[in-house]
């Protein structure tokens, strides 16, 4: 069963970081990642999405390598290329893996300016392991299909650096 999880961060190159951890934990076998998504809010209000998959380039490389090996058979593997490329781009374009892009226009369109959400989709638990990794790295969870208990321990992981932030800064008078 999968799980979505979508955390506000103040800026882009946090959501960034948080993205690479999963990525990271994801090579070492502690989360099966389906899909990471960073969506931005622009100053001027517009969302603009971060995938982690570049759909569109794959399909015109696939699509390139079927033309090719069409035209081969048709005596013209430069035109198959060009076709192949052109259409698998196009099926690329249209295709949409993960979470529903619709749906994170929709979510961060009512961010902050300059804010930023990461929308991701895990096919496993969220284990200690996890949590542990995500400690510290702040941000809110606005919305996820954990459960109750699970959601409070991730957040309270989240809040750490909030209350190491605190404790670190002198007291002003």
């Amino acid at each position: 069963m999968s799980t979505l999880i979508v955390i506000v961060y103040p800026d882009e190159l946090q959501a960034e970081q948080v993205r690479l951890d999963f990525i990271k934990m994801q090579k070492e076998y502690l989360v099966s990642l389906e899909d990471a998504v960073i969506a931005v809010k622009k100053p001027d209000g517009k969302v603009k999405l971060h995938q982690m998959y570049n759909l569109t380039l794959g399909g015109a490389m696939s699509g390139g390598l079927w033309g090719t090996l069409i035209g081969l058979i048709f005596l013209n593997p430069l035109l198959g290329l060009v076709v192949g490329a052109g259409a698998g781009a196009v099926a690329g374009a249209l295709s949409d893996v993960g979470i529903n892009d619709d749906f994170m226009k929709q979510l961060a369109s009512t961010l902050t300016p300059g804010s930023s959400a990461l929308f991701v989709l895990v096919d496993s638990a969220i284990t200690d392991k996890v949590r542990d990794a995500l400690a510290g790295t702040g941000g809110k969870i606005i919305q996820t299909s954990l459960s109750t208990p699970d959601q409070e321990k991730l957040q309270q992981a989240l809040d750490e650096a909030k209350k190491q932030i605190a404790a670190a800064q002198p007291e002003q008078k």
